[in-house]
């Protein structure tokens, strides 16, 4: 199956750099959130990257700024906001990128299943939850799959492609197609907690996590060494401001639950999501965001 129009559920850190890419990639889509304040915030994030993008290419003299200003209005011409499900009776493929609690992500299911096409797949870009448990709240669990971007998705080229219990072959195989249509580079990988990147990338957090408050390490001492040893482009710290703290926690957290003490969950974190410091989209976390 082919993929002519797509819609994006959740205007929030990811969905406007979802919809961007899709957009880029010459497709149609439409990007829902419940409110027009968030809905208007994703449609800026894209179109901010869009910009970004372009404006690179105008740098290094591969096109002019006319031909970037007329690129740029469409691409973004083709993300149509709503906060509602208008437009989602047509659409081949939805990714939802909705906040990583399963009540939610079910009841956004349930409500996809009805107003979707019986032909389209239901994807979500969750980082740990279950696909199986998504796939129940449809009448189509057959076509429910995880699509898991990585931040900064507008840069990122990995995507990993999460199979539930009841995910067919099929599905698996047009999700990853798609993913080569949007320029992405997919993975398959079964369901089990952290999927394949962040069992690995928690692993290694972890541990930094645990010797950071085990010795009362400043955090962005840490994240300097690490930034300089080149062994990753930033520090864990940093990062998961980015990130989002309460969605880091959340994955830390369920890998703790999975694996036992292997896997640390920083006490720092906990305190810092607990007084509702999440880091960039807050202003503030481990660092203070501008």
């Amino acid at each position: 199956m082919f993929v002519f129009k797509a819609a994006v559920v959740g205007a929030g850190t990811m969905g406007g750099e979802i919809a961007q890419v899709i957009a880029s990639a010459g497709i149609p889509v439409v990007l829902k959130d419940v409110e027009q304040r968030f809905v208007d915030q994703g449609l800026e994030k894209a179109r901010s990257v869009t910009e970004g993008q372009l404006g690179g290419l105008v740098g290094k003299g591969k096109i002019t700024q006319e031909q970037a200003d007329a690129q740029a209005q469409e691409i973004v011409g083709r993300i149509a906001g709503t906060t509602e499900y208008d437009g989602f009776g047509d659409v081949d493929l939805v990714v939802e990128a909705v906040p990583e609690r399963m009540e939610i992500k079910q009841a956004v299911f349930a409500e996809l299943d009805l107003v979707c096409p019986g032909h389209a797949l239901l994807t979500s870009n969750t980082s740990s939850l279950s696909i199986t448990e998504m796939g129940e709240a449809t009448s189509r669990p057959d076509r429910v799959v995880g699509f898991h971007f990585f931040y900064p998705a507008s840069m990122m080229r990995l995507i990993e492609v999460i199979y539930g219990e009841d995910t067919s072959d099929e599905t698996v195989q047009t999700a990853s197609n798609f993913a080569q249509q949007i320029r992405k580079q997919p993975i398959r990988c079964g369901e089990v907690p952290g999927f394949v990147v962040n069992r690995i990338l928690n692993s290694a957090a972890s541990e930094i996590w645990r010797v950071q408050d085990d010795e009362g390490l400043d955090v962005k001492e840490v994240d300097r060494v690490v930034q300089e040893s080149k062994a990753t482009p930033m520090g864990p710290f940093f990062l998961a401001d980015l990130l989002g703290l309460d969605t880091v926690l959340h994955v830390a957290e369920h890998l703790e639950q999975s694996y036992g003490d292997r896997f640390f969950v920083s006490p720092a974190m906990r305190d810092l999501v607990a007084a509702g410091d999440l880091g960039q989209k807050t202003g503030k976390g481990f660092y203070e965001h501008g």
